[in-house]
């Protein structure tokens, strides 16, 4: 008698992951409008995915407890960062009267609190003291290097952070609302500028103490927040490809020049040209030229010659 076996039952066929999308070159600025608790690092994430760029960063950090305007270069767009960066910022924040936190927003401890609140009338006395090129000392839980250390890195471990006022400028600071225990702001400020600064002083000014409990930018060099793009909006290919702006975008609020295609290709070898013609400028710290349409190259304009910068590979 034979012992009776079973007969194994026959594996599903696997399937193979789906392939990534191949990386590719693509040029240009996403203006996103990043929403709260997503940090810059994942939003150029997002960003660099909707594309399937294989080149991408972001145009000035913004914290995971702000909202807003974030420019994300790609490709040859990361060539033009600084004009962004450089440009001025607008923010619409929100400041909560009473308590001081050690990171000048909702996300630090309190270190300090107050009965007082400021009125409407007192804060708007005050602003003209914090318009203007002031002196302003950051936060201590800011990207600013001590010794080679960022100041946040130091101040999580508890040590003692000092950081030294340096000049900023802010162009405009007005009142939007006010409803006592709240105040909201617009400000329209420069690079190097930190509004959660502007919360703890004006806090400390009227005796009342403060900290930002909103923020939200709304403009950065040449973007403004009607330019941008929701994170949902990228996700849906048809609304990606209607987001990217020209690499040129950023370079708007500088001079354009026309060259020729031979003056063009001189550029594009790091070559000088000398410009022609009676309305060519002599002088000029920062212009692009364009040939055709095209982005050829950034500079500075001496003496009636342009010296390139930066060239772009369209």
């Amino acid at each position: 008698m034979t012992e009776a076996t079973s007969q194994p039952a026959a594996e599903e066929p696997q399937q193979a992951p789906s392939p990534r999308p191949k990386k590719r070159d693509v040029h240009g600025w996403v203006v996103l409008d990043k929403p709260l608790g997503m940090t810059s690092t994942h939003a150029v994430a997002v960003v660099k995915r909707a594309f399937c760029a294989k080149k991408a960063g972001h145009a000035g950090t913004l914290d995971p407890l702000a909202s807003g305007l974030l420019p994300i270069a790609l490709g040859e767009a990361t060539k033009t960062v600084p004009f962004v960066m450089d440009g001025r910022k607008a923010y619409e924040f929100t400041v909560a009267w009473g308590s001081q936190t050690d990171t000048d927003d909702t996300e630090g401890k309190v270190v300090a609190t107050s009965e007082q609140r400021p009125d409407e009338t007192a804060i708007a006395a005050l602003l003209p003291r914090f318009t203007g090129t002031i002196q302003q000392v950051p936060p201590k839980f800011s990207a600013i290097k001590i010794a080679g250390e960022r100041a946040y890195d130091l101040a999580r471990d508890g040590e003692e952070v000092t950081l030294q006022a340096r000049p900023v400028e802010i162009t405009a600071l007005r009142i939007v609302r006010h409803d006592g225990p709240t105040t909201t702001f617009e400000a329209e400020c420069g690079k190097g500028t930190y509004v959660r600064a502007i919360a703890r002083d004006l806090g400390l000014a009227l005796g009342c103490l403060g900290h930002v409990a909103h923020l939200r930018r709304t403009r950065v060099g040449p973007f403004s927040i009607a330019d941008a793009a929701t994170v949902e909006a990228l996700r849906d290919g048809d609304n990606a490809t209607q987001a990217l702006l020209p690499v040129s975008a950023a370079l708007a609020l500088i001079p354009e020049i026309v060259v020729h295609r031979d003056a063009a290709l001189r550029l594009k070898r790091g070559q000088s040209v000398l410009l022609r013609g009676r309305d060519a400028p002599l002088e000029a710290e920062a212009v692009y030229a364009v040939s055709g349409g095209v982005l050829i190259a950034t500079g500075s304009i001496a003496q009636g010659e342009f010296v390139p910068h930066r060239v772009f590979n369209l």
